[in-house]
């Protein structure tokens, strides 16, 4: 028995599965409780924040003034992409997501009690946005530390599409359930919303953080982890040798989200601005309609994972590129209709293009990085595409609809997303089914990789 052995234990496979399960079930709760609390703030900016941290300006310009603090949490996941990334491969994965969870609970809760301009003036504002950086910061680092969990846990290759699903899975769900939250105390505030509706949904958040904590605090380490640690081959910087090592994989990474993240946020966050204003339709009604959309958008995510495995993560992804490039003309077409009936269809679908792509999204990226360095450092890429598609897509989408007031003004930034997808993904190396452990070990023996990496 080698020294990792002897660290990691020889599990049985019912103890293997008890395990994993575990894995499964700890990083999804957490996603999804993390994804609550980082999405909220995308429902209530086009409801809330304009009206009331900048009464003054005309409703263009206060909807911009909100969605640059929206932003602000998108420019920050890189940054805790990097720094969770380095501790997660320095102390561990649990440690992390332990952190991580408790940050964005914390400042999710600390939103809600933020004064308004008529109490404090800007500086309401100016604590939103620090407030928003630390919580971007802890949700740029739960990605990796949650898809790892589940996928260090596993044996075999043959599912580490519908395995890795399961953390994605926690995106659309906890997105649900800020909706849900959102409607309810809409619905019991009335005409209150803004004085104190909104805030409940935030202030709720810390129960949901003592639930995950819980959860979290019950698993076991990963077993490749546990092996780095047995064989001493911890590194002092190890969010610097992914960007020194594989760029390319970092920035093709990012491209490849494009796809999802661009789109996505046009039909979860601009949405509320687009339908009040433009479709006169009630948030109440708006809301409805996005609880209906992150249901089926939660169910598809794992279906959409374990089909990744079939026929294979590079060939399925281009599939879901070209479909979410495609799918915004009709959305827009429905919505353009003016009828509450295509517009509650259009909302409730939009998902599914989205999740057809963050489905198997998870494995696709991990592998790509897998054969030489661990995939925590994945992470940097996956949430630079916040940069370059999520946070700017509400300024996009509004400086398109300004000059060409229509929908398909808007429309026609989709495909565009969709090509960049298929370009990125097209060049990214494809290891669906492949054991990527072996490809790692194979290239360390031959000289190729550096011997203080862990193998997937």
């Amino acid at each position: 028995m080698t020294a990792a052995d002897s660290a990691t234990g020889i599990l049985s496979e019912p103890e293997h599965k008890v395990q994993l399960r575990r894995a499964v079930l700890a990083s999804t709760i957490g996603t999804t409780i993390e994804w609550y609390d980082f999405l909220l703030y995308s429902i209530v900016t086009g409801l809330v924040f304009a009206k009331l941290f900048f009464p003054a300006s005309d409703p263009l310009v206060g909807s911009m003034q909100a969605y640059a603090i929206f932003f602000v949490g998108f420019i920050a996941r890189p940054v805790g992409a990097a720094l969770f990334g380095h501790w997660g491969d320095r102390i561990g994965r649990k440690a992390t997501l332990i952190a991580t969870l408790l940050i964005t609970g914390l400042a999710t809760f600390a939103v809600g009690l933020v004064p308004s301009y008529e109490q404090i003036g800007i500086w309401g504002a100016i604590i939103m946005i620090l407030l928003r950086f630390i919580q971007g910061v802890a949700v740029g680092g739960e990605w990796s530390g949650s898809v790892l969990l589940s996928m260090e846990w596993a044996r075999g290759n043959a599912n580490r599409g519908f395995l890795a699903s399961w953390p994605q899975f926690g995106a659309p769900a906890g997105l649900f359930l800020a909706n849900v939250a959102v409607l309810a105390f809409s619905e019991i505030s009335g005409d209150q919303f803004l004085t104190w509706g909104w805030r409940v949904p935030f202030l709720l958040s810390i129960v949901m953080v003592g639930i995950g904590l819980w959860i979290r605090l019950g698993i076991d380490e990963t077993p490749v982890f546990q092996r780095v640690i047995a064989e001493e081959k911890i590194e002092r910087a190890p969010s610097l040798e992914v960007i020194k090592r594989q760029p390319k994989e970092v920035i093709l990474t990012a491209f490849a989200r494009m796809a999802e993240q661009a789109p996505g946020y046009v039909y979860t966050a601009y949405v509320f601005s687009y339908g009040t204003a433009v479709l006169n339709q009630s948030r109440n009604f708006l809301l409805a309609a996005l609880i209906a959309c992150t249901a089926l958008g939660f169910l598809w995510v794992p279906v959409a994972g374990h089909l990744s495995d079939r026929i294979g993560r590079r060939r399925f992804y281009i599939f879901g590129g070209v479909f979410s490039g495609l799918f915004g003309f009709v959305y827009f077409a429905l919505l353009d209709t003016m009828s509450p009936f295509w517009i509650f269809v259009a909302i409730a679908l939009s998902l599914i293009p989205i999740m057809t792509l963050y489905g198997p999204q998870a494995a696709l990226i991990a592998e790509a990085v897998a054969p030489t360095l661990r995939p925590g450092r994945a992470g940097i890429g996956y949430q630079l595409a916040s940069v370059t598609a999520g946070g700017p897509t509400p300024f996009i989408a509004a400086a398109l609809f300004a000059p060409f007031p229509s929908g398909m003004a808007i429309a026609f930034y989709t495909p565009g997303c969709g090509v960049i997808t298929i370009i990125a993904v097209s060049l990214l190396s494809d290891h669906t089914n492949k054991d990527v452990s072996g490809e790692y070990d194979e290239a360390r023996a031959a000289g190729r990789a550096p011997a203080q990496e862990a193998p997937f």
